[in-house]
């Protein structure tokens, strides 16, 4: 029986405009064979170089967002005093984590040493030193940094942004990128002029729900957060996003992200104006490989909106959240997520015993620079343990981010002057999804619960629980929070489809049809809502109805064998088998292994030869 699963992710990854100075900076070797700093001159060649190399130039070059470029002697030495006070500041490099959490790839802050360096550097009249030492310049690509994609995707339309006001996003969608089921190792987004680009976040939309929200194909549609709809449980546990300075990432092998006919990508842009009007028109590159994926991580979001009521002049306001693992699983990958007035992050793991250890510590906040901090090594959390989200506010005067002056109160929302309290965590469950229960269904099953607990008007987690349970046969449950999904949004088709489809499969056909009609009356085009109600019309005996539903099934899908066949079925109740033959032989050139099809084509055919 069709039914939907609700993804639904805030995508609100890097939610502030770039500062004008910016470093994406790697650690820098301590050179042991040097004297102490004290007792020898500093030089761009032999000291600042490598770092700046390293850690400057990704994003300071020509055609990356850095406003201009740090990548010769001359280019650093004119930006001299400016990069020894905001490093010294800890301002630069843009690295959050503090030290007393997991180790994360691509670290990035600067030793007490380092920043010496270029104070003395500065101090000592920025002299280039021996050229001889200069370390190979880096070079960098203007155009696919993983080489030539397999596929390469471009926006249908531009996007016109706006000489002035508030940033804007804006949601490109990628029409059916893959004819037949493929594996994605890498996809690279190239976001357009990066000056005007903040972030860039890509999600798989697996039923075209995405598409309702254009006014027109390919003109893409508003909207910070997005709500994305999958026609069974599928974890997608992969962070695809683009930053200023950020490397395309290729997944481990046995990671591929699984791409089939008829998905669409949808790009979330989060844009900027420049002072003029001006557009962006994204483009994708994708990577396929041969490797299938045998390794499923998961996303699992904490988060506390709800406790979100910070009075003005409050400077601790702490909001947590605490989920207990169901099993084992590996942490691969973390990503914090709040506004303006949070001030202190940190995410523990507390262990059966009561033994905590950090994951990560931000001990001062800046949305400017949050990204998704990939762990060096995977980390091993058993079952039983206790995430713990603990994040501290700070909504006085005192908070120089504050939005607000003088300060108001605040509350949980997705505008930029309200505020948000999310922890994604990437985790990989112990087992395999071929178990007898797969353990991702665990996983999302105990936290949509966790989440129903903390708030019982959860809509979405009230829908993934009920499709979860009738996808594990626990269908009077699902019911249960069917109708709690719909009683927070009457109406709504998806939320009737489903409930009709469980009533369906309960034998409670009078019932699921009453709101499989009310699915498709409220959307006409809902393919699911038609076939499903013409399945449940037929079970009924009401053939003619269910002939009306099935072909209005298949013209909004040609290409589906189900519905051709099933149509054939209502067209032999009818008696109408001449009708019945063609839909039968439609569905097997379809799918020639439909059996309904076959069986039923063969029956009638037989008939025909005996009279």
């Amino acid at each position: 029986m069709n039914f939907a699963f609700i993804r639904h992710m805030r995508t609100c990854f890097l939610c502030l405009a770039v500062s004008i100075f910016s470093f994406v900076v790697g650690t820098f070797a301590d050179r042991k064979q040097s004297p102490p700093i004290a007792s020898r001159p500093v030089t761009f060649s032999h000291d600042i170089a490598p770092i700046v190399f390293r850690s400057c130039a990704p994003c300071h070059h020509s055609g990356e967002a850095g406003p201009f470029p740090l990548v010769t002697y001359g280019d650093v030495k004119s930006h001299a005093r400016q990069i020894a006070d905001v490093t010294n500041r800890r301002l630069m490099p843009p690295w959050l984590p503090s030290l007393d959490g997991l180790q994360f790839e691509e670290d990035s802050h600067l030793s007490g040493e380092q920043i010496a360096l270029f104070e003395k550097w500065v101090a000592d009249g920025s002299p280039q030193g021996d050229p001889s030492q200069l370390p190979p310049v880096p070079k960098f690509s203007s155009g696919w940094q993983l080489g030539k994609p397999d596929v390469v995707l471009k926006a249908a339309a531009p996007f016109s942004i706006p000489a002035s006001g508030s940033d804007v996003y804006w949601n490109f969608i990628f029409r059916s990128p893959v004819n037949l089921s493929r594996f994605v190792k890498a996809i690279e987004i190239h976001p357009g002029d990066k000056r005007l680009v903040h972030h860039a976040n890509l999600l798989v939309d697996r039923t075209q729900s995405a598409r309702r929200k254009e006014k027109s194909p390919g003109s893409g549609f508003a909207g910070m957060e997005l709500q994305i709809e999958s026609e069974a449980f599928d974890a997608d546990g992969h962070f695809l996003f683009w930053k200023p300075g950020s490397s395309p990432i290729v997944e481990p092998p046995g990671f591929a992200l699984r791409l089939d006919a008829g998905n669409d990508l949808v790009l979330n842009t989060h844009l900027q104006p420049s002072g003029k009007v001006e557009s962006v028109q994204p483009t994708i590159g994708v990577y396929f490989t041969n490797e299938p994926a045998t390794k499923f991580p998961v996303l699992l979001q904490l988060e506390n909106d709800r406790a979100l009521d910070i009075p003005a002049g409050e400077n601790n306001f702490v909001v947590t959240d605490e989920f207990t693992l169901p099993g084992d699983v590996q942490l691969l990958a973390i990503y914090p997520h709040a506004h303006y007035l949070c001030r202190d992050m940190v995410a523990l793991a507390r262990s059966a015993d009561g033994t905590e250890k950090t994951l990560i510590h931000i001990p001062r906040w800046d949305l400017n620079w949050q990204a998704v901090f990939r762990l060096a090594q995977p980390e091993a959390l058993a079952r039983g343990t206790t995430i713990v989200m603990r994040y501290r506010y700070d909504n006085s005067s005192d908070n120089v981010s504050n939005p607000n002056n003088p300060p108001q109160r605040v509350h949980g929302g997705n505008r930029a002057v309200d505020e948000m309290a999310h922890l994604w965590l990437q985790v990989l469950p112990s087992g395999s999804p071929s178990d007898s229960r797969d353990p991702r269904m665990t996983l999302q099953e105990a936290l949509s619960r966790h989440h129903i607990e903390n708030n019982p008007a959860d809509f979405e987690s009230h829908y993934n629980l009920a499709a979860m349970l009738q996808a594990r046969g626990a269908p009077l449950e699902a019911l249960e929070h069917y109708r709690a999904a719909l009683a927070l949004r009457p109406g709504d088709a998806t939320v009737e489809n489903a409930l009709g489809g469980a009533l369906l499969a309960a034998n409670r056909i009078s019932e699921a049809i009453a709101h499989l009609n009310a699915a498709a009356s409220a959307r006409p085009d809902y393919f699911d809502a038609h076939y499903n109600l013409g399945i449940a019309q037929g079970t009924a005996g009401n053939f003619s109805d269910a002939v009306r539903e099935l072909t209005t099934a298949v013209k909004l899908n040609p290409d589906d064998a189900g519905a051709e066949a099933n149509l054939g079925a209502a067209f032999v109740a009818l008696g109408d088998n001449q009708k019945a033959i063609l839909h039968f032989s439609r569905a097997l050139q379809l799918d020639p292994g439909n059996i309904l099809a076959r069986e039923n084509l063969e029956a009638l055919r037989g008939g025909a030869d005996r009279h």
